[in-house]
């Protein structure tokens, strides 16, 4: 028997080769060009608006660990004059917001400021470093000082509960985002935010934070007179006042949001807290207030 010495190889396979005639148009999609633009565009405005709201919510979380001697500084940079001789109606209105920054328990590093506003703008607001700005057309309105008082308290409660600086701390967050997108320099971005201008725009309030600052003025109008009467009363007699006018609504509801709610939270608190609403006298604005304010 003869043994084999080599393998036996398979056979070789034959392969058929083919050139198929490619498709037309196989390299383009089928969208329409300016439809993958918009589509890309809006990818990219909605990645900035998600950048814009996430670094704005935690801009206002970090704002209260800033302390209130940096929020005096900023406003050092804006004054640019010395300051006028305090007006009697600035005088009294700084001796009534001193007592309610008392009753407020204000922490003893914060102090705030009384500006009166010769306009007939219906408005006040609290801003940077606890600046109050209060308005002849606001104080005109005022039947008593209770009502009064409310006003001042709950721009102080802004000031203790540290919401101009996150306003402004969101206002800054945007600002830069804003500035990195259209090549903006930075510098010029903030120090437009820290403007004047910017102080006043940015610093609005979320209906969170008026309801808060409602509630830390209803007790310290509480602690000082023994009731809460006025408290409601101050939006009841804006609200009356706008019903009757064929102007434009007072600039204060453009900060402090009228509701029914609102009035109906002020009571529900006063009624929980046991602070009266209407009992005890009101408390009578000086007689020479109509002269001080004109």
């Amino acid at each position: 028997m003869v043994r084999q010495l080599f393998p036996v190889l398979p056979r070789p396979l034959r392969l058929k080769y083919s050139n198929p005639e490619i498709p037309e148009g196989i390299n383009y999609s089928r969208e329409h060009p300016l439809k993958e633009f918009v589509i890309l565009v809006l990818g990219v405005v909605l990645f900035f608006v998600s950048l814009v709201l996430v670094l704005g919510l935690v801009a206002q979380s970090l704002a209260p660990y800033v302390p209130f001697s940096a929020e005096l500084r900023i406003v050092a940079l804006q004054e640019k004059d010395q300051p006028a001789a305090a007006k009697p109606i600035e005088t009294y209105l700084q001796a009534l917001a001193q007592r309610l920054a008392i009753a407020e328990e204000l922490p003893v590093d914060m102090a705030v400021q009384i500006h009166y506003v010769d306009s007939d703008v219906v408005n006040a607001f609290a801003t940077l470093g606890g600046q109050i700005f209060v308005f002849r057309g606001l104080l005109e309105t005022m039947p008593d000082e209770n009502t009064l008082a409310m006003v001042i308290a709950h721009e102080i409660a802004h000031v203790k509960l540290r919401h101009p600086i996150r306003g402004l701390g969101r206002a800054v967050v945007i600002g830069t985002v804003v500035a990195m997108f259209n090549g903006v320099a930075g510098n010029d971005i903030v120090t437009d935010v820290l403007g004047e201008a910017g102080l006043l725009t940015a610093l609005k309030f979320s209906r969170d934070q008026e309801r808060a600052a409602d509630a830390t003025a209803l007790q310290a109008l509480a602690s000082v007179y023994g009731h809460v009467g006025g408290a409601a009363e101050v939006f009841l007699l804006l609200h009356k006042s706008h019903n009757g006018s064929s102007l434009q609504p007072p600039e204060f509801f453009n900060s402090h949001p009228l509701t029914e709610h609102r009035i109906d939270d002020i009571h529900n608190l006063a009624d929980q807290k046991g602070w009266p609403v209407n009992a005890g006298a009101m408390t009578a604005l000086p007689a020479a207030f109509p002269r001080w304010l004109h």
